[in-house]
């Protein structure tokens, strides 16, 4: 059974891989510029799916038999930055959230040196509407 691209010569593969390559980059780009800042988290955690799992193919290449040393640094180095993108995407997408999330005002424990008025007094409040 014939292999597909195996007519082709080296270089011309190599062209053809990063033009691949390119044409990704390009298309990457244009899609991430366009999304909403609202939709900003759930990207990231996919992305960072998709990091774990060039975490584990790396790991499963680093793990398989007669590589030289050209593999070893490339699988070294998806596995070590890969592992920084994770960790780092779950960390900027926590902070995200904590954003969303509804902030309680300090609490006092006493009356002491609060420059509020009781809200009775306040303008607007239903107990300043009630005492007029």
């Amino acid at each position: 059974m014939p292999v597909p691209g195996a007519d082709m010569s080296h270089d011309a593969l190599l062209v053809f891989e990063i033009t691949i390559l390119v044409l990704a980059i390009f298309l990457g780009f244009e899609v991430i510029s366009k999304v909403p800042t609202l939709l900003h988290t759930p990207l990231m955690s996919g992305t960072n799916a998709i990091h774990g799992i060039v975490v584990v193919g790396a790991m499963i290449v680093l793990a398989s038999g007669h590589k030289g040393p050209f593999i070893w640094i490339i699988g070294f180095l998806a596995v070590v930055l890969g592992s920084a993108n994770v960790v780092g995407g779950f960390v900027v997408t926590d902070r995200m959230l904590e954003m969303f999330k509804k902030r309680e005002p300090p609490k006092s424990d006493s009356g002491v040196g609060s420059t509020d008025p009781p809200s009775s007094e306040r303008p607007g409040s239903a107990g300043a509407e009630a005492g007029k």
